[in-house]
């Protein structure tokens, strides 16, 4: 299927003739900035979900460096001598491939491959070329760059170290870490640009954690500040020379920027005031009303500074062409803006708002709201992505809105629970299990009751890159005394497992939810109950069994069932649950007819649902003359569509099928 719209790039020869025209000064950058912005639009929209207000926010910042300031293109991005740039937050990364393709780092194909198997990330990673560092979990970029800077001191290498952060990275707790540090060691040949655009994922920062007095706040530490117009060049440059005589210590800039900038309903003041408050630019693509409306405006103001500088204005050309084909698994996007294959088309289409599970929490928590008084819950500022709103206005209450700071928060929920109360922690599974982990496994050492709601969980969807792909949340929270581990299979059971654990769990729990549809409506049986350690058949077969759980990876055994029925080979398929506790009489019953038993892990193919099968039938002796092998995601989650990352690890139900079949036996 085509696009319903055109996609355009301007080539790299034309930017790189305004870059080289040293004659215009600093003029020519807000050309070069707009065309890159022009760029990083087409990208986006082609791959139909990406992060657009900061990119832009910090388009002029990233231009200014990379085309005046920084040796990075003039020695070579390989040089051990260059001058070194990364961004700390990595949402702004499509602006940076935009900048990265004009000065011939990144080729033209990578550009239109955002977010696709073999292209570009989603978020930063360093196996693009250019690329500096990871990005991931928020706060880490001082410390990254300090180890930089302190090397290149220690080797003797010139450049400079130049790390962006967000603003709301600001309340992650490991930067004010780094501040400190660095100081300490004094390392001049570090600066960091904060993009203050002043809001976060889709509300001003000021109503998630106010920053105060940040530029008093930060001069505390012994940095020394600057505070400038992150779009104005002059005032970037003037103050970068000042920094450039303070050789002792390190810097900061505090950069004034409007998220959006560049288009103007997408500016923040403008965007928040059309959209009762909420910023609706932070990620997905935009519609193709309003990426029309921003093509033309973007054309327009190029229009306007080629005219000013006395330049042609650039050639648009169209990539629609060869950006089809693949798009075909690109046709409909989750309620994150995410692309998602047609396997989920019927079920979008269909308006099956009721297969969202996150949706179902979200509902689920608004019903226990009425019935338990104790209960909150707590956010790491994902309030709409992890469906919190509607319990955020419907109780203000009891929702705690903590900030980007993911340690903090739970260490406030084993406060929270130390005084009777029951509280429901919120975030990305990858950000959630793994950062704050030594404060969940400190709450679970003093038997705190706490529900880990951990949103975004597995492998799809694939866009955003493996710093979103949690595939090692089940391993690290399985470890923790007393931890529940609970991935539901729809929405139905999203409810059942959400009410469980607030009303009858004697312990910690933890909810894993994906956020995306389910790809199709998982039927459970009608006598079906939600009980601790029991699944359900969602599939008869009579010459093998398969356990999974989630709506992603059964989906796919589903279709493996469908496609080895018509080749003759039975496959039972059961959806379990519960990930580390499981009935002996249940699974005694459940395997003994087959001598052939599957596992399908949405998760590392270690410490999964697998591992703790295999050791409940060790120990009811069942694992005598019976094979068990297991299906999970084997080495670093790949990024791209969801049929690409689920083909590539030969998880999608066609590889599975094929993969079952080449091992199985059909019974005589």
């Amino acid at each position: 299927m085509s696009n319903p719209v055109k996609i355009e790039l301007i080539d790299r020869e034309h930017i790189q003739a305004v870059v080289d025209n040293k004659s215009l000064g600093l003029a020519r950058l807000e050309l070069v900035a707009a065309m890159c912005r022009f760029n990083t639009f087409n990208s986006v929209k082609r791959a139909k979900s990406g992060h657009l207000g900061t990119s832009f926010s910090a388009m002029d910042i990233v231009t200014y460096l990379y085309f005046h300031r920084m040796n990075t293109l003039a020695v070579g991005v390989d040089s051990p001598d260059r001058d070194i740039y990364f961004s700390s937050k990595g949402h702004d990364v499509p602006g940076l491939y935009s900048v990265l393709y004009a000065g011939g780092v990144l080729p033209k194909n990578k550009v239109l491959m955002l977010r696709r198997f073999g292209g570009l990330d989603g978020h930063p990673d360093v196996k693009t070329r250019g690329i500096e560092a990871n990005s991931g979990s928020l706060g880490m970029g001082i410390s990254k760059g300090r180890g930089m800077a302190w090397a290149k001191r220690k080797l003797g290498r010139k450049g400079t170290v130049t790390v962006m952060l967000g603003d709301g990275e600001l309340q992650e707790g490991q930067i004010w870490e780094s501040l400190q540090v660095t100081a300490h060691q004094k390392l001049g040949n570090l600066t960091v640009i904060i993009d203050h655009n002043k809001v976060q994922s889709d509300l001003p920062i000021d109503q998630i954690v106010s920053l105060g007095d940040l530029e008093a706040k930060l001069k505390t530490f012994n940095w020394e500040v600057r505070r400038c117009d992150g779009h104005d060049y002059a005032a970037l440059d003037k103050t970068f020379t000042e920094l450039d005589a303070m050789a002792d210590r390190p810097k900061i800039i505090i950069a004034d920027t409007i998220k959006g900038a560049g288009i103007s309903f997408m500016e923040h003041p403008a965007a928040l005031a059309a959209n009762s408050g909420l910023y609706r630019w932070h990620s997905g693509a935009p519609d193709d009303k309003s990426f029309s409306e921003g093509v033309a405006e973007l054309k327009a103001t190029i229009a306007k500074l080629s005219d000013k500088l006395g330049l042609a204005a650039p050639a648009y050309d169209d990539m629609t062409e060869a950006t089809d084909g693949e798009d075909e698994t690109l046709e409909f996007q989750n309620q994150m803006g995410e692309p998602v294959s047609l396997a989920h088309r019927s079920a979008l289409m269909k308006g099956v708002s009721s297969e969202y599970v996150a949706e179902a929490y979200g509902r689920t928590l608004v019903e226990l709201g009425k019935q338990v008084d104790n209960m909150v819950v707590l956010d790491a500022d994902l309030s709409a992505d992890c469906r919190l709103r509607e319990f955020e206005h419907a109780y203000p209450d009891r929702f705690i809105e903590c900030g980007i700071a993911e340690m903090d928060m739970v260490s406030m929920a084993g406060g929270l629970a130390s005084q009777g109360l029951i509280p429901v922690v919120n975030s990305f599974a990858s950000f959630l299990a793994a950062r704050a982990n030594e404060q969940a496994y400190n709450n679970s050492g003093e038997g705190r009751k706490i529900i880990y709601a951990m949103h975004y969980a597995g492998l799809i969807p694939a866009g955003p890159g493996k710093s979103h792909q949690s595939v090692r949340d089940i391993s690290l929270f399985a470890a923790l005394d007393k931890m529940t581990l609970i991935q539901p299979c729809n929405a139905a059971e999203a409810e059942a497992a959400t009410a469980w654990a607030v009303k009858e769990a004697a312990g910690p729990v933890m909810l894993r939810l994906v956020i995306g549809p389910s790809p199709e409506v998982l039927p459970l049986p009608e006598n079906y109950k939600f009980e601790v350690g029991k699944g359900a058949v969602l599939h008869e077969g009579d010459d093998a069994v398969i356990f999974g759980y989630g709506p992603v990876m059964l989906h796919e055994a589903m279709s493996a069932a469908r496609q080895l029925k018509d080749r003759g080979f039975g496959l039972r398929v059961v959806n379990m649950p519960w990930l580390n506790k499981i009935d002996s009489g249940w699974l005694r019953e459940v395997v003994t007819p087959y001598e052939q038993v599957y596992v399908i892990e949405d998760h590392a193919p270690v410490c999964g649902l697998a591992d703790r099968l295999l050791t409940a039938m060790h120990e009811q002796n069942l694992t005598d003359g019976r094979r068990v092998q297991r299906f999970g995601v084997e080495g670093l989650p790949a990024c791209g569509t969801p049929v690409q990352a689920m083909t590539f690890h030969g998880l999608d139900g066609t590889s599975l099928a094929d993969r079952i079949g080449r091992t199985a036996v059909v019974k005589a």
